[in-house]
């Protein structure tokens, strides 16, 4: 199921001696977004000094969720105008040393731009900070977020799943006395024909030879078109998907495998058809059961 929730939370105090920038001024964000999948495939994208973190929200995120394509960002903040501040000396000099070295051995090595030293000296002014205890409360309360926020589309998505529930209740119930009604029809139509080939007036009587034929061939055509069978197990998979939708929990799965078992009997009921009235609810079950089946496979 699809969810976004974010989160903010002030970095912690550099330890004695660290950088001055390893302050409060400086914001940890975090967000999380949610969107549909059959399993579960998390991606994260960490700002360099967090990126020893994933193995930990990786545990957290994977207790949490089964399903969903996951996406995690996290970052440190510098607020104002403190991102531009000037770069340690220490910092100008070790950089300088370390290109010299370099490009002793790769002359063709490209110096290093603005941008690469003003980025490097953001790494390092976060460098003492420890963000393990910050991270994982703020993680926590934006996946309780994300979770929250999964819950509420998965009681609207319940309400559509039982409503198609309904839909498929009825559409089964207008099969039901079809069948007995196809097989009248067909005992009708081949006694008719059989006056035709004999030429027999409108009131003429047929014989009993005739009359056992058209009994035979119709119980031998109610044979065929017999879906008692399936309309019985549509109803009883309908019956489980609904106790599962309204119990709640870890169900998509047994979701996924009770929705491919209604296409079965859908597509049975169609290749068993003999009329279009027949032939009209069987296509009217399928389309249901598709849009089931696109939503289901996004549920936990």
């Amino acid at each position: 199921m699809t969810g976004f929730a974010s989160g903010q939370q002030n970095a912690p105090q550099a330890p004695a001696g660290g950088d001055a920038r390893g302050t409060p001024s400086n914001r940890l964000g975090l967000e999380i977004r949610s969107v549909n999948s059959r399993f579960l495939d998390l991606t994260f994208r960490l700002s360099e000094e967090l990126r020893q973190h994933e193995p930990a929200l990786r545990e957290l995120i994977s207790a949490r969720l089964k399903r969903g394509k996951v996406e995690v960002r996290a970052n440190v903040d510098s607020a104002g105008g403190e991102i531009l501040r000037d770069p340690p000396t220490r910092l100008l000099q070790r950089l300088n040393s370390l290109q010299d070295h370099v490009r002793t051995w790769l002359p063709d090595a490209r110096a290093l731009s603005v941008a690469d030293i003003v980025r490097m000296a953001q790494t390092e002014g976060s460098v003492g900070a420890d963000w393990s205890d910050t991270l994982g409360q703020l993680a926590a309360r934006t996946v309780d977020e994300l979770m929250a926020a999964r819950e509420r589309e998965g009681a609207r998505l319940a309400a559509m799943l039982l409503g198609h529930l309904r839909l498929l209740r009825d559409l089964a119930q207008q099969a039901q006395p079809m069948v007995p009604r196809l097989v009248e029809q067909q005992r009708a139509r081949f006694l008719e024909r059989w006056k035709e080939a004999m030429a027999l007036p409108e009131s003429g009587t047929l014989p009993e030879a005739a009359q056992d034929r058209a009994l035979s061939e119709a119980t031998a055509f109610a044979i065929r078109i017999d879906v008692a069978e399936e309309l019985t197990r549509l109803s009883s998979h309908i019956d489980e998907i609904e106790r599962l939708v309204k119990k709640g929990g870890e169900i998509g799965k047994r979701l996924d495998f009770l929705i491919q078992e209604l296409h079965r009997e859908a597509n049975t009921l169609g290749s068993k058809s003999a009329a279009m009235e027949l032939t009209r609810v069987s296509v009217d079950m399928k389309v249901l059961i598709e849009q089931m089946r696109e939503q289901v496979q996004n549920v936990e």
